[in-house]
């Protein structure tokens, strides 16, 4: 079932990566607040325990450093005149999204059937791929929201600029 919910979200974001869509800067903050609020109330469910915040540390790390490289991939587009700002989709982010479903559906049918042999917690290990997700799309929304203000500061200063002289 979630296999199917993924493709079909896949294949609706491919149709419509020809489109620009218009980046509101100003909600960007959202999404990041909502899923750190989210992973608070599911931590604090089965609450880790010593080296365990140890790990998912480390995973968030890990995921916002793939967000990062993530949130590159996506272009941003300023008009100069009226500075409003437009993204497309890039094909190799959602690519790259794709890869990393694949790499975390392997991954958890490995672990869960190798779990026990490995002495691994399952509820960590969930833990781990909410919090992998968590630094992933709120730290692309970071850095898209920090390229787009620079690419604000840019355009408002070359359209100062034009005006002055």
């Amino acid at each position: 079932m979630t296999i199917a919910v993924v493709a079909v979200v896949f294949a609706l974001r491919f149709r419509s990566m020809n489109r620009e869509r218009r980046l509101k800067l100003e909600w960007m903050w959202v999404l990041p607040a909502v899923m750190l609020v989210g992973m608070a109330a599911t931590l604090t469910q089965f609450p880790p325990q010593g080296l365990d915040w140890l790990w998912l540390a480390g995973i968030f790390l890990v995921g916002a450093a793939i967000g990062w490289w993530r949130g590159k991939l996506i272009p941003i587009a300023i008009d100069p005149e009226t500075h409003l700002l437009n993204t497309k989709p890039s094909p190799a982010a959602i690519l790259f999204l794709l890869g990393l479903f694949v790499v975390r559906f392997g991954l958890r049918a490995v672990l869960q059937g190798e779990a026990s042999a490995w002495h691994v917690n399952l509820v960590l290990l969930n833990d781990g791929f909410i919090v992998l997700g968590v630094g992933l799309f709120a730290v692309s929304r970071v850095e898209m929201a920090l390229r787009a203000w620079g690419l604000l500061k840019q355009a408002r200063a070359a359209k100062a600029a034009r005006a002055g002289a």
